[in-house]
C-alpha cells in the first residue's frame, strides 16, 4: 500500500512537472511567434519607407548636364540625316522635272521644224509689199535681223478648214536665234503687207548657235543659191546642256 501511494505521488508530481513544462513551452513559443511577427512587420515598414524615399527622390531628380548634351547630340545627328535625305529627294525630283520639261521642249521644237521643212513650197517670200525674193529659200541676213544664221521660206499645209479665214493654206515662216533662244516667225498672209510685224514664237532656250546646211545630192553646203529646192536640209543646234544636236530632213527638191 505504501509503495502504491509513493508511486502515485511520484506519478502525480511527474504529471505536474510535465504540465508546467508544456505550459512554459507554449508561452515561449507564443512569445517567439509574436517577436517574429513584430520583426516581419518592422522589416516590411522599413522596406516600404525605403521604397517611398527612392520613389520621391526619383520624382524630384532631374537629368544631368551630360545626359542633356548627349540627347541634344543624338537629336542633332538624326535631324541632320533626315534633312539630308529630304533635301536630296527634293533635288532629285526638281532635276527630274527640269530634264523632263527640257526633253519635251526639244521634242516639240523639232516636231515643228520638221513639219515646216518637209512641207516647203516652191514659192518665194515677199516682205513689206516688195517684189518677190529671187530665192525659194531666203537667207534671213537682210530681212530677219539676227546675229546668227537663219532662213525663211514658204510652206504648205497651214490649216484653214473650209476657208473660213481670209487667207490661203500657205504660210511664210522663218527661224532665227536671239539671246540664246531659237525663235519661229510667221506672217498671217503669205505676202506680208507694208508695216506688218511677224508673230514670234520661242521654240527652244539655251541655244548658243544655230546653223543650216543644204544637200544638193553630192555634198552639204551652207548656202543655197538659185530658184530650186535642195534634196535635204539639216539644222544643227549647239545647246548648253545637250551639246550639238543635228537633225536632217528630206525635202521634195530638184535633182541636179
Amino acid at each position: 500500500m505504501f509503495q502504491s501511494r509513493e508511486v502515485s505521488k511520484v506519478t502525480h508530481s511527474t504529471y505536474t512537472v510535465t504540465a508546467s513544462l508544456s505550459g512554459l513551452s507554449r508561452r515561449y513559443l507564443k512569445q517567439n511567434l509574436k517577436q517574429q511577427n513584430l520583426k516581419q512587420q518592422n522589416l516590411k515598414q522599413s522596406l516600404n519607407q525605403s521604397l517611398n524615399q527612392r520613389h520621391l527622390q526619383g520624382q524630384h531628380q532631374g537629368f544631368t548636364l551630360l545626359e542633356v548634351l548627349i540627347a541634344i547630340a543624338v537629336f542633332s545627328l538624326i535631324s541632320l540625316s533626315s534633312f539630308t535625305i529630304f533635301d536630296s529627294v527634293l533635288k532629285g525630283d526638281r532635276t527630274s522635272k527640269q530634264k523632263s520639261e527640257r526633253h519635251n521642249e526639244l521634242q516639240r521644237a523639232f516636231l515643228i521644224i520638221e513639219r515646216d521643212i518637209t512641207q516647203i513650197a516652191r514659192r518665194s517670200v515677199r516682205l513689206n509689199g516688195e517684189s518677190p525674193q529671187p530665192k525659194l529659200i531666203q537667207s534671213a541676213e537682210d530681212s530677219f535681223a539676227s546675229e546668227e544664221q537663219a532662213i525663211a521660206f514658204v510652206r504648205h499645209g497651214w490649216t484653214n478648214p473650209g476657208l473660213l479665214l481670209p487667207r490661203s493654206d500657205m504660210q511664210a515662216v522663218a527661224y532665227r536665234l536671239v539671246e540664246e533662244t531659237l525663235q519661229r516667225l510667221h506672217f498671217n498672209f503669205v505676202d506680208a503687207v507694208v508695216g506688218e510685224e511677224p508673230k514670234v514664237r520661242p521654240l527652244m532656250k539655251d541655244v548658243t548657235e544655230v546653223a543650216f546646211e543644204f544637200y544638193d545630192g553630192k555634198k552639204w553646203q551652207e548656202t543655197w543659191p538659185g530658184k530650186t529646192l535642195p534634196l535635204a536640209i539639216a539644222i544643227e543646234l549647239d545647246t548648253i546642256d545637250y551639246g550639238i544636236i543635228r537633225r536632217q530632213f528630206l525635202v521634195p527638191g530638184d535633182n541636179p
